[in-house]
């Protein structure tokens, strides 16, 4: 089966051509709307998956079959490039080359790997360990192997500013740069200092990614700012699952104390409003071409 095709042009493109803002999705109706709001590429979480999937924290309960299921229904759904967190690969080299190769025939525009040992955790936890950076320059190297098509990315991804400071975290992603990574992204950088000597050692060499989390370790810049400093990508990856939390948890708690959802009406969907943004009208009338 060759890699899902969509109608635009490549993430290499887009990133190329100006720069590529993706906020984080968690299922096929987030992603849908975030189409409807115009966005050509998604970034699906594995820690947004986590929390809405399991109701728990990013700390590598998800497995490969799991993100396979999400980015499956994200694809059948939308005309969107879907950039897909693969954690660590869910395992050694060869885990990676099925990893890759199952969610590049699931939809996936790009794929992340990241160096952290296990147990992993979000990025912008603490008390995380990596893996040798030999080990992971294997991994990418297989990844790059198992893709079908140039036009699926691979993004090496380092946790090591928050282990080994940030020389270290430099030194791996020259290293994931040179073992064939079209991203490189270095997680969890703490200043423009930081970004200065990112930007020193491979601006300009290979496309680098920034993570925007809101409470993390990284200052919030806007993708326009980030753009101007070197990066090409830039992701909000969880912002939407915190936006749907707080409000869940006002809606639940009027609901408990009125009794109904009154106090909420301006602040939801109707019947008839959510059934147009499913396209639902457009489904039954296709449906009724085949009926006798």
């Amino acid at each position: 089966m060759t890699p899902r095709q969509v109608s635009m042009p490549s993430l290499k493109a887009q990133m190329t051509a100006g720069g590529c803002l993706a906020p984080g999705v968690f299922d096929a109706l987030s992603a849908r709307l975030a189409q409807q709001a115009g966005f050509e590429t998604v970034y699906l979480s594995g820690a947004s998956v986590a929390y809405t999937r399991l109701g728990g924290p990013d700390i590598g309960l998800l497995g490969l079959t799991e993100v396979a299921d999400v980015l499956r229904y994200i694809a059948e759904q939308t005309d969107v490039r879907i950039i897909v967190d693969a954690d660590t690969g869910f395992g050694n080299a060869i885990n990676v080359m099925r990893t890759v190769r199952l969610l590049e025939r699931e939809g996936a525009s790009a794929i992340q790997l990241e160096d952290q040992g296990f147990p992993k955790r979000c990025g912008h936890l603490r008390g995380k360990t990596l893996i040798p950076a030999a080990e992971m320059v294997g991994k990418l190297k297989a990844a790059v192997d198992a893709r079908r098509s140039s036009e699926t990315l691979i993004i090496g991804r380092t946790d090591a500013i928050a282990v080994d400071g940030i020389d270290a975290a430099i030194e791996r992603a020259v290293a994931y740069k040179e073992a064939g990574a079209d991203i490189v992204f270095v997680e969890g950088f703490k200043d423009d200092e930081h970004v200065a000597r990112i930007m020193q050692a491979l601006g300009g060499q290979v496309s680098l990614m920034a993570n925007m989390v809101e409470g993390g370790d990284t200052p919030i810049d806007s993708a326009q700012t980030l753009y101007d400093k070197g990066f090409s990508l830039v992701i909000f990856p969880g912002g939407l699952v915190r936006a749907l939390t707080f409000t869940m948890q006002g809606y639940f708690a009027a609901l408990k104390q009125t009794g109904t959802t009154d106090s909420w009406r301006a602040q939801m969907l109707n019947f008839t409003e959510l059934n147009d943004v499913l396209q639902t009208p457009a489904v039954l009338e296709l449906g009724q071409r085949y009926e006798p």
